[in-house]
């Protein structure tokens, strides 16, 4: 088991855990929504997700945004997932972004969506 993110007490008064896919659904989630520089350790850790709230919503936005992310699952997860489609859309004012990739561990693959209304 693993730590739960975001941090969380479960009912005992323990620290809550999660099973690894869950875990591994929430350290992708912490390196979308993560701003490259905002950790002290690793400057250049994080996609960057959240900062898009404020960028005019486009397809070119989109576009832009799928290459980010998959270079940064590649640079920063390739030890755990392997990412084989991150799909990037522009709905109204909500940016969509929908990633499947397979657990290497044991080969499950997962398909996750992330939401971010600019």
């Amino acid at each position: 088991m693993q730590i739960k993110y975001p941090y969380q007490i479960n009912g005992n008064g323990q620290t809550a855990e999660s099973n690894f896919a869950d875990h591994i659904r929430e350290m992708i989630e912490q390196l979308l929504f993560t701003v490259p520089g905002e950790r002290v350790n690793r400057p250049e850790f994080g996609a960057g997700l959240m900062q898009l709230v404020f960028a005019p919503n486009s397809v070119e936005l989109a576009s832009s945004t799928q290459f980010l992310i998959q270079g940064a699952l590649q640079q920063y997860m390739s030890d755990l997932v392997q990412a084989e489609e991150v799909n990037v859309e522009v709905i109204d004012s909500t940016l969509r972004v929908t990633i499947r990739y397979v657990i290497l561990v044991d080969q499950s693959s997962q398909t996750e969506v992330f939401e971010v209304t600019t």
